[in-house]
């Protein structure tokens, strides 16, 4: 039985997070040992959304194979907005500026599509 492009997303999603858990893991543990700035921790994090969304459009893209760059745009603007809505819940609140806002939504889907692209 063929799973549904919903269910494929979904799962593609969920691989997304668990990798960008995984990495965050390892970013976290680069700050303690090595006592980053803010700048390469911001830095780090950005590359983390790059890295997660690349793979995840690649994903879609393999499971989808049909119109490959608009589902790793969608992948990394799904990515954009459960990580917008998390942000919100946790903050009670939008925690920074637009332009940062609009810089990850344009991070995440540009890797997104990007992957969809190269898969």
């Amino acid at each position: 039985m063929e799973k549904s492009k919903l269910q494929v997303t979904l799962r593609n999603l969920l691989i997304t997070y668990i990798l960008t858990g995984i990495l965050l893991v390892v970013l976290a543990f680069a700050l303690y040992r090595f006592q980053l700035k803010e700048g390469q921790i911001r830095l780090g994090v950005n590359g983390v959304y790059i890295i997660t969304c690349l793979i995840g459009g690649i994903l879609m893209g393999k499971s989808i194979r049909q119109r490959r760059f608009f589902w790793g745009l969608l992948l990394g603007l799904m990515y954009f907005v459960v990580l917008l809505a998390v942000s919100f819940l946790l903050n009670k609140g939008v925690n920074g500026s637009m332009n940062q806002i609009l810089t990850t939504m344009a991070i995440c889907v540009a890797s997104g599509t990007a992957g969809g692209m190269l898969s």
